[in-house]
């Protein structure tokens, strides 16, 4: 009964046309999963010299498309859905920057230039915290989540998250313990890119949940590939700051510790996705590789969206309906599906001999010596 009510409750974006926003959102599902197959297909048939030119040409080109929408989405839910000013401007500048810096670096990667960029998307990111902040100690997250502070288990909710970190930064510390330390600017280039355009994705919902969740066309994947590239403790390290923007996007904020685990640790999690990348015994086999990283990373997601569900959103349980069952259940709905179509898109992309060796030129090692892209 539980599920029938559920998928009863569910919207399918993808042909939705009953507003601007949902219609702009359905053509944008299938013209970027058109534009993927697409771009699948040219990496297969281009041989080697005119694969090289494909790959550099199209980098611009997908990072201008992901910011544009994210954009593009970010001011239509402002109008339609009812996204807090508060919120909305400071992360509107924080996309903008973000664009900007991403547009200019693709042109040129002076020092100064990349110093100058970093401060300018810094000051943004900084401001929106402070904005979220702000709005999520005003008492209005809870109310606009129909919930009160007495039907959330503050206890378990602190010790969920205390323990979630202390997992979170032992796994990344001990699979990371060999890799290179430090941000240098290709590492931050490519993480503001890897965020702008898994939240863009994220925009382009397939499926959403009534109490927050979505089904996407693997936003995930940015961010499991920057973790593969650049290893699991910089992947974790954007991941928390993708948790970060989803907060603004779709807030469903009412307690701080339910915010850091349905948020920031719980996309951080999508940085272990990099744990197995570089494993020799797999080096044949680099699907097999992503795979495990992405379904342990994924898994890792569920987890903390499971206790936040029980302990923080468990009044909204059906009767009858015990409470661990309907958070497992409904994480459950959305979570794994969303993993399964990242993890897919992902063995398929390094099904492509040319995508892994792009891939494998980032050495995340000590051990390994510096490849020229």
């Amino acid at each position: 009964m539980f599920l029938y009510s559920l998928l009863d409750s569910v919207t399918w974006y993808p042909i939705l046309f009953d507003t601007p926003l949902n219609a702009v959102r359905s053509v944008a599902i299938w013209v970027t999963l058109t534009a993927v197959v697409a771009y699948l297909v040219c990496l297969s048939v281009l041989k080697t010299d005119k694969r090289k030119r494909f790959l550099s040409i199209s980098f611009p080109i997908v990072t201008a498309y992901a910011c544009a929408l994210g954009i593009l989405f970010l001011t239509l839910s402002f109008h339609e859905d009812g996204i807090e000013t508060i919120l909305f401007i400071p992360l509107l500048a924080l996309l903008i920057s973000i664009a900007s810096v991403l547009t200019v670096l693709c042109f040129t990667r002076k020092k100064t230039i990349v110093i100058i960029g970093a401060a300018l998307i810094a000051t943004a990111f900084i401001a929106t915290l402070i904005c979220m902040g702000i709005h999520f100690s005003s008492g209005k997250a809870a109310e606009n989540n129909w919930l009160k502070n007495e039907d959330v288990q503050s206890v378990a909710l602190y010790v969920s998250s205390v323990l979630s970190v202390a997992v979170l930064i032992t796994l990344a510390w001990f699979f990371g313990r060999k890799e290179r330390n430090g941000f240098d600017s290709k590492s931050v280039t490519y993480a503001a890119i890897c965020i702008a355009m898994s939240f863009a994705l994220s925009f382009m919902r397939i499926v959403r949940l009534p109490q927050g969740g979505s089904i996407t066309p693997a936003s995930l994947l940015p961010l499991m590939l920057y973790a593969c590239m650049f290893g699991v403790k910089k992947g974790v390290f954007a991941g928390f700051v993708y948790g970060l923007l989803q907060a603004f996007q779709d807030p469903s904020v009412l307690h701080p510790a339910q915010f850091l685990l349905d948020y920031p640790v719980a996309f951080a999690w999508i940085g272990l996705a990099g744990i197995f990348a570089h494993l020799k015994p797999l080096k044949k086999y680099p699907q097999l590789q992503f795979a495990l990283g992405g379904i342990l990373s994924g898994l890792g997601r569920f987890a903390m969206h499971f206790l936040s569900g029980a302990f923080a959103f468990g009044v909204f349980a059906p009767e009858g309906t015990p409470v661990l069952l309907y958070s497992f259940l409904y994480q459950a709905g959305y979570v794994l599906p969303d993993l399964a179509i990242a993890v897919a898109v992902g063995i398929a992309l390094f099904s492509s001999k040319a995508f892994v060796k792009e891939i494998r030129k980032f050495p995340i090692l000590l051990t390994e010596k510096k490849a020229h892209v």
